[in-house]
């Protein structure tokens, strides 16, 4: 006879039970593959029930029973799919592999599916509309939450006709498998490219840290020699460092080239579907074209606003910008010979050797005082300093790698503030790029706890080696900044509807508290608090410092158009109102024609590999950085006159801006942090830049 299998020995799906883990953080420990599908397929199950009882209510629909419902009700039960669906989704940027790409794949059309079924259910949708047009009086937040949730409702067809509906599923449908799989082929793609060195002399003005973390790859790879990836702590150094001249090439266009290959990891047709699924969804829903539609809800409110910002900046740093370029082609000629014709690939090889020639500074030099470690308590002290917050590592809190470190956060009262994870270094199944994201969102609960957030950023940051350990670029320290902003934002975060709180804003209002706090990288008393050499203890000397700040501007014109040249590509494809058939690679050169200030090669093409427009939410959004890069000059002049540690000045900022979310018009709360609306003069400044006159600016045309 059979024994029975006693309770003990069944396993429980983790997903299904309460967290038993510091601060209930996600158990990653305990997750195993098998534990997402059943995951996944129980929580539409739990929504499905929810939304069930909220249409079969006979009592009249309010704010109360409806929205709230529809938003806030977290008790464990029906927030099932909200966190199977937060780690699965992290984890496939993070840290996937091919299983958890197959199982992607085919949970994305149940998926989408399900967020139709909600979006396009009709007696849920009549009962928002009632509530809508029939509420109690509601706090600013309230109405901010039900404003929200009809006008989400509306924007995914609520109002459409059955047929309107039952097209636009189809349409969602494709976009969001698509979407998925132009993410896939470029990890994919971006992991397939290594070049191969066995031959020392090819290393030749590689400094020190790149071969080592050259040899570390190869190893990692299962080769001889040394390793070069498309990887930016690998790529970067390469292209700036390396005399090899076909090499660079090499590496070159296999970056730039990536996912228009003639295999299955090619994105150009996606890219051209992708482009038309969105101007048909914003069509049909009543808009001329996807950018109208995105914009609706945007500070700058129209597209017309967009190409106002980027034509002022195309005036304010061509001028500047072609200076820049021709400076470096001088240089190359000085070194090379009058018939040298500068290369794309040539560019970061003579700018930095300009660049010492103008300030004897290179990434390299100050590598030594940016060690890891040190970044950490530098970046953690700053946070210290200005808000009185502090980090504590926490190694019961699980982790989904090894590479990762697990804080907690506490506020300057000594409670507890949040969970802080940090992802630093590049591998296998991660994605290129940094991010921030949240496992837990911050809300306050029936009972009125304060449910504090778990909040993490992703990094592809310089690994440690062997011989030393992490040592990071000032470029690295910026990118960590610019990422811990956006974990300020979200570990702040005190609001009482999750979908409000934290980055949950409009979009081109997300950056700024990202943006803002890369000012801090190039000042001195900052640098003071972390920048030691990592053998000597050294502090990073006065004169390096100086020339930090003197060098900041360096090529600024050119990374302004390098930007500007992105939003204009952004809205050369999300601007069209009749359907898209152009070839990617020619569109691609004409749409950033007018911000390029170096020629552009034939087969090369960013479109495929442009997340952010494709995969990301920034489809007619990317103009956001260069619009938050004037709310972060603007916001950051008032600390540089009140003192850059003021902690009255952060205060301000952190209860007006930070801890608000989207409760409010983005416009208004930065208007009650700064006094006014901000304008470009202070990037201007920051950037050194002189606002063009009539004659620069005609020049800069021709």
């Amino acid at each position: 006879m059979e024994e029975k299998t006693t309770d003990k020995n069944i396993r429980k799906n983790p997903f299904f039970e309460p967290y038993t883990t510091p601060h209930e953080t996600v158990p990653f420990d305990k997750i195993k593959i098998e534990d997402y599908e059943e995951a996944f397929m129980e929580g539409i199950r739990r929504d499905d029930e929810q939304i069930e009882k909220t249409i079969s209510n006979t009592d009249e629909p309010t704010f109360d029973n409806t929205i709230i419902n529809v938003d806030d009700d977290k008790d464990g039960y029906y927030d099932l799919l909200s966190r199977v669906s937060t780690v699965f989704f992290n984890l496939l940027s993070a840290e996937t592999n091919d299983e958890m790409d197959a199982l992607a794949q085919k949970l994305q059309p149940i998926l989408t599916k399900h967020a139709n079924d909600v979006r396009l259910n009709k007696k849920l949708f009549e009962r928002i509309k009632y509530v809508y047009e029939h509420h109690r009086e509601l706090t600013p937040e309230e109405q901010m939450l039900l404003e929200n949730c009809y006008d989400g409702f509306v924007r995914s067809g609520a109002l459409l006709d059955d047929e309107g509906k039952e097209k636009l599923r189809k349409l969602t449908e494709e976009a969001s498998m698509l979407s998925l799989q132009f993410s896939q082929n470029l990890l994919k793609e971006n992991k397939a490219y290594t070049i191969n060195i066995t031959n020392e002399e090819e290393l030749d003005g590689l400094p020190d840290t790149a071969k080592e973390a050259a040899a570390l790859a190869a190893k990692e790879h299962g080769k001889e020699g040394w390793v070069f990836t498309l990887d930016y702590p690998s790529y970067s150094p390469f292209m700036t460092y390396s005399t090899q001249r076909e090499l660079r090439k090499k590496l070159y266009m296999m970056r730039n080239t990536i996912c228009t290959h003639s295999n299955d990891e090619n994105n150009i047709n996606i890219c051209r579907r992708i482009v038309n699924l969105r101007r048909e969804i914003a069509q049909l829903l009543g808009f001329n074209t996807y950018a109208d539609y995105v914009l609706k809800n945007r500070m700058a409110s129209n597209e017309a606003n967009v190409y106002k910002l980027l034509n002022d900046l195309i005036s304010a740093y061509m001028p500047t910008a072609k200076a820049e370029v021709q400076d470096i082609e001088k240089k190359a000629k000085e070194m090379e010979g009058n018939d040298f014709i500068m290369e794309p690939w040539d560019f970061s090889y003579y700018s930095h050797k300009l660049q010492l020639e103008r300030f004897n500074l290179d990434a390299e030099m100050l590598r030594p005082y940016f060690e890891l470690g040190k970044v950490i308590e530098g970046v953690f002290g700053l946070a210290n300093k200005l808000y009185g917050i502090t980090f504590k590592e926490n190694k019961d809190i699980p982790v989904y790698h090894g590479d990762v470190k697990a804080y907690e956060v506490f506020d300057k009262d000594g409670s507890y503030l949040a969970v802080f994870y940090a992802d630093f270094h590049p591998r296998k199944g991660k994605q290129g790029g940094a991010w921030m994201t949240e496992y837990q969102g911050q809300w306050i609960d029936k009972k009125g706890e304060n449910v504090r957030p778990h909040v993490s950023v992703v990094m592809n940051l310089t690994k440690p080696t062997a011989e030393k350990p992490a040592l990071l670029t000032l470029g690295e320290v910026e990118t960590f900044l610019h990422e811990f902003g956006h974990s300020l934002h979200g570990m702040f975060a005190n609001t009482r509807f999750e979908s409000l709180s934290g980055t949950n804003v409009w979009w081109d209002f997300v950056e700024l508290p990202s943006q803002f706090m890369e000012n801090y990288a190039v000042e001195k008393d900052f640098l003071r608090t972390f920048a030691f050499h990592y053998k000597t203890g050294e502090p990073l000397p006065d004169e390096l410092i100086d020339r930090i700040a003197k060098s900041r501007n360096f090529m600024v014109a050119y990374g302004c158009m390098r930007q500007v040249s992105f939003g204009l590509l952004d809205m050369a494809y999300y601007t069209q109102s009749k359907p898209f058939t152009d070839d990617i690679i020619p569109f691609e050169k004409k749409a950033w024609e007018k911000a390029m200030v170096l020629p552009q090669l034939p087969d090369t093409c960013m479109t495929v590999q442009f997340s952010h427009i494709m995969a990301g939410g920034y489809a007619a959004g990317y103009y956001s950085y260069k619009w938050a890069e004037v709310l972060d000059a603007d916001a950051f002049s008032v600390f540089k006159k009140n003192g850059i540690f003021n902690r009255e000045t952060a205060q301000s900022f952190r209860d007006n801006i930070l801890s608000k979310g989207g409760t409010e018009h983005p416009m208004t709360l930065y208007k009650r942090f700064r006094g006014c609306e901000p304008t470009i003069d202070a990037l201007l400044e920051r950037n050194g830049i002189k606002k063009a006159s009539a004659e620069e600016n005609r020049q800069a045309k021709h």
